[in-house]
């Protein structure tokens, strides 16, 4: 059944509850923030939680009714899919943040002249990814997409007197702002071409033949472009490993965590929602980005002696499992298998990204004021100072390998499966030994903390909230592993239910 509505007046302002709180929210922390002492900070970091759980209240809410409502004249969806991964969203914030919470204080990103702008800008780049995640035209998209990006580079430079932050903190910036003009040409090919800024409504022109293809596929060649920015893809992955190794770790976080769920809407809204009449040539695209991806994000991963570094090449590789899922919705031009496909692409997003934020949360743990604790060997004999925490790193990395029964052999399992009801059998083939390829170096880090000497002997001190956090993020990778189908089954709902709108 299609429960879609499409309001009008003031009733715009019921599906958008969750953004106006969050921005209200924000701004509030923004400014009751200035008036702090640096020994009340935990204040903001209390408040900022709060706003986060707040506007989950509303979103969770759409969520359970289930239903699509277009507003503000279709530029703003609220559907499943979108609520599904804004609670996800939500959720990954708030653990990045109760994990960055002491690490940002040790460094001064969170006292002094800078007082708590690493929450407020933390808050505006997730309110810039609630508004990608239900942008339902090209205008939303790109306003989500741009206040998302201006607070991250913001972030990344939080750090002012630190050289390797700057040097990131400009890398991203210039490189962000050729991808976000490469998807913004795109766009504005194919409004010349649709004449309408509706995705609903292009992928209507496109699929009434009355289009010139030619410049269709000139605009979807740059939109692709700039979606592979964002996901950090080969050939447009330069940004990542300098990005993720040059910023304070708790940014890392920000930026290999909930923007990645983002990144994955606005590819659905914009390729499935909107451009399916042209899927032979987005799947072809997306093919070569997920081939070559596998293999320089897994192969140049060995290579690497810093961890940040591997983890940004280990993204990389990921990536290209969400883009396989991505390719793998219609066959013969018949979308029989979108849901599914799809579904499991959506379902790697937040299993790579509950995943991610755990093992960058456990770096943290590690460093203390003047150490990073980012190299390889900073790991050596881990299991001797912590058992309890090497086991928990372990656990994290198993997953992101994808070994059972973590949730990644799950999350890969479900995208080789879709991969292979296309009949592409060279492509599951391709990805099951490039995984294997990329399994040597997490269980390399395995075998540093358990088999190794240690080189530091520092107690290691966790906050209780962070403990805490940790062990639950622990859990929820081998208990979702061993238990897959509810989260898979609200994927495939959620997905379901909205391109049935």
């Amino acid at each position: 059944m299609n429960n879609t509505q499409m309001i009008s007046g003031a009733a715009n302002l019921v599906p958008i509850y969750a953004e106006v709180f969050l921005l209200i929210a924000a701004s509030a922390i923004l400014l009751i923030d200035m008036f702090l002492d640096q020994s009340k900070r935990a204040i903001t970091y209390a408040l900022t939680l709060a706003a986060l759980v707040g506007a989950a209240f509303f979103s969770f809410a759409d969520y359970s009714s289930g239903s699509t409502v277009y507003a503000f004249s279709n530029m703003f969806v609220n559907d499943p899919m979108g609520n599904l991964l804004k609670l996800f969203s939500y959720l990954t914030m708030g653990m990045t943040l109760v994990y960055a919470r002491q690490y940002s204080t040790d460094r001064g990103m969170l006292g002094g002249n800078l007082g708590g702008e690493f929450y407020v800008l933390a808050l505006f780049s997730m309110l810039g990814q609630m508004v990608m995640i239900s942008a339902n035209n090209f205008l939303t998209i790109y306003l989500g997409l741009e206040l998302m990006s201006l607070s991250l580079y913001a972030l990344v430079a939080l750090r002012r007197d630190d050289a390797k932050a700057t040097e990131a903190a400009m890398k991203y910036f210039i490189l962000g702002a050729l991808a976000s003009g490469f998807l913004l040409y795109g766009m504005s090919m194919l409004y010349g071409a649709t004449g309408t800024l509706e995705i609903g409504e292009i992928a209507k022109k496109i699929g009434s033949g009355t289009v010139d293809r030619s410049i269709l596929t000139f605009g979807l060649v740059f939109v692709v472009a700039g979606l592979a920015f964002k996901l950090g893809a080969v050939p447009f992955h330069m940004w990542v490993p300098d990005v993720y190794q040059g910023a304070p770790t708790g940014v890392t976080l920000l930026l290999g965590g909930a923007p990645k769920l983002a990144t994955f809407a606005i590819c659905v809204r914009l390729l499935v929602e909107g451009m399916l009449p042209l899927a032979f040539d987005w799947q072809n695209m997306l093919m070569i980005l997920a081939v070559l991806s596998l293999a320089v994000g897994n192969l140049t991963a060995i290579a690497q002696t810093n961890l940040k570094r591997m983890l940004a090449y280990s993204t990389i590789a990921q990536m290209g499992f969400v883009l396989l899922g991505l390719l793998a919705g219609v066959v013969d031009q018949k979308p029989t298998h979108a849901a599914a496909a799809y579904s499991a692409a959506m379902y790697y997003s937040i299993t790579y990204v509950l995943t991610t934020v755990g093992t960058f949360g456990l770096i943290m743990v590690l460093a203390r004021q003047g150490f990073e604790a980012e190299e390889i060997d900073d790991f050596k004999g881990l299991s001797k100072r912590s058992p309890l925490y090497a086991a928990l790193m372990s656990v994290l990395l198993f997953s992101l390998a994808g070994v059972p029964p973590m949730m990644g052999f799950a999350a890969k399992f479900a995208v080789l499966q879709s991969v292979l009801t296309t009949g592409a059998v060279w492509l599951t083939v391709f990805a099951v030994m490039f995984s294997l390829v990329g399994a040597f170096y997490y269980i390399r880090i395995v075998k540093v903390m358990w088999f190794d000497e240690p080189t530091d002997t520092a107690p290691l001190a966790v906050n209780t909230d962070k403990g805490i956090v940790l062990a639950l993020n622990g859990l929820a990778v081998v208990a979702l592993g061993m238990m897959p189908d509810s989260l898979l089954h609200a994927c495939y709902t959620a997905i379901e239910k909205t391109l049935a709108s």
